[in-house]
């Protein structure tokens, strides 16, 4: 059988650039000296000594070589005063210079793609305007990974004619993480995520009677502090008032100024579940019965322990909210959404087992109970582990799924396999050999022998595939649809 034809665009390689910075607070150890003081204690009393003159001529020195690096400075370094302003006896009498000089030494630069760029997903994005016949705008996300591993998520924006040219736009020099804001809750879904972690106790009833169907961190902090009214011990209430700030924090928005270019926003852990990153971000464009367009992005967050599954929602890729998910099936990496419900319901493919296929269904985008296995690894370059690679894509012949495995050597390889149109949990066709491996030139980097992607779509009868390679950079392929469809039907 004739080899299936991949075309690789080498001309598009998209590796990390150190550049590329945000600013983040900086807080020192908490050392305590003999006075009591801790050393953020220390450096404001420091700089309060100083005089005006010296506040100025150090904060303009320091903002000259910083300036240019970054879209709104002082915002940034206001933001970071705000951290430690409770210290001082009367913030709010401080110049201007020195807050901003205060807000300056608790500030650092991160660069986003220190280490690596790569993991990619790509959708058709909302807006479609000014484009000649035949193209289509495209939205990719792309995992980010800086000092310490710190995954983050970005995006890039292109176009796509019905030639197979892809343009890929080229990013601002500047970056930015957004403002973040607390959600609303929903308190059947914390009820329910409270028992998916064994936490549905006595405590956590008195907590939740005070508090209504929807409500905010204030009202949860508020009937945390009711539990008082109720005589409950706080060393025995502690535990779970903690992991109820826990499970309240990781649910949250995140903003960004109209003015900013997209691939300014970066979406930078912010909740407890992810401290540690935020990763393989697997957007789709999902539609609603009624006609009505959303964005979903499953993504892995990582702690520094566990790893646990969250979902991203956005219409606009400006305002995104970030939720928690729960069920007995919302465990491990890769869940990844289908573009639509079937018989009224959420479909996702997931890997719970941490090695096989599974089908779940659900009611709620964010609660996942029942599941199906579907597939299991059964070629040789699959046969540790296999897993899907994006959200499955929508055909005649049934809905396409890219898939990666793992196989000697743990050289990770994609793949495709076919699901029923109608009936998903049926595996109608599998590719005997894999769809793309590693060439010598993606070999090698921070994590060698591997190609992965996050999500692939469709146009002009090709599938658009972008991918990363060893962990470094990322890349995209195109397939002939028809072509690829015939070699999973044969």
């Amino acid at each position: 059988m004739s080899v299936l034809p991949v075309h690789r665009h080498d001309d598009l390689r998209l590796l990390p650039d150190p550049l590329r910075v945000i600013t983040k607070p900086f807080m020192p150890g908490e050392e305590t000296y003999p006075d009591g003081s801790s050393r953020i204690d220390l450096v404001l009393r420091r700089v309060m000594a100083m005089p005006e003159t010296e506040v100025v001529a150090t904060l303009g020195s320091a903002a000259a070589e910083f300036v240019g690096r970054h879209r709104d400075l002082d915002s940034a370094l206001e933001r970071n005063f705000a951290m430690v302003a409770g210290r001082l006896d009367d913030p709010a009498a401080l110049s201007d210079d020195r807050r901003r000089l205060i807000g300056a030494y608790f500030t650092n630069e991160y660069s986003i793609e220190g280490a690596a760029l790569g993991n990619p997903s790509v959708v058709a994005a909302p807006d479609q305007s000014g484009l000649a016949e035949g193209e289509v705008r495209f939205m990719m996300s792309l995992r980010a990974v800086g000092e310490g591993h710190i995954s983050s998520i970005e995006f890039r924006t292109g176009v796509i004619g019905d030639d197979m040219k892809i343009v890929l736009e080229d990013p601002s020099r500047h970056a930015q993480t957004g403002d973040r804001t607390t959600a609303i809750y929903d308190k059947d879904f914390f009820t329910a995520k409270l028992g998916d972690l064994g936490a549905m106790n006595d405590v956590a009833n008195m907590v939740l009677s005070r508090l209504g169907s929807a409500f905010t961190m204030a009202e949860l902090e508020a009937a945390i502090l009711g539990l008082d009214d109720h005589g409950v011990d706080r060393a025995i209430s502690f535990e779970t008032t903690r992991l109820l700030h826990w499970l309240a924090s990781s649910n949250y928005r995140i903003s960004f100024p109209e003015t900013t270019d997209i691939s300014e926003r970066v979406i930078f852990p912010g909740g407890p579940t992810e401290s540690h990153g935020m990763e393989d971000a697997r957007m789709v464009r999902f539609v609603h019965d009624d006609g009505s367009v959303v964005y979903y992005a499953t993504y892995t967050a990582f702690n520094g322990f566990q790893i646990l599954p969250q979902l991203i929602e956005t219409d606009d890729f400006r305002s995104f909210r970030i939720a928690t998910l729960s069920g007995e099936c919302a465990q491990n990496k890769g869940i990844a959404l289908f573009p639509r419900k079937l018989g009224g319901e959420f479909l996702a493919l997931g890997r719970h087992d941490n090695v096989n296929n599974f089908l779940m269904t659900s009611t709620d985008v964010r609660i996942w109970r029942e599941t199906e296995l579907i597939q299991e690894p059964s070629r040789p370059w699959e046969l540790m582990q296999l897993g899907n690679c994006g959200s499955p894509l929508e055909t005649e012949a049934g809905w396409l799924v890219i898939t990666h495995g793992v196989g000697p050597f743990r050289r990770y390889a994609l793949g495709a396999v076919l699901l029923d149109l109608h009936d998903p949990s049926r595996v109608i066709g599998h590719l005997r050999e894999p769809l793309l491996v590693p060439v010598a030139e993606e070999r090698e980097g921070y994590v060698p022998n591997v190609v992965y992607s996050c999500g692939s779509m469709i146009h002009a009868g090709h599938v658009v595939m972008p991918y990363g390679f060893a962990d470094v950079g990322a890349s995209v392929a195109t397939i002939p649809l028809g072509e690829l469809l015939t070699r999973l039907t044969q």
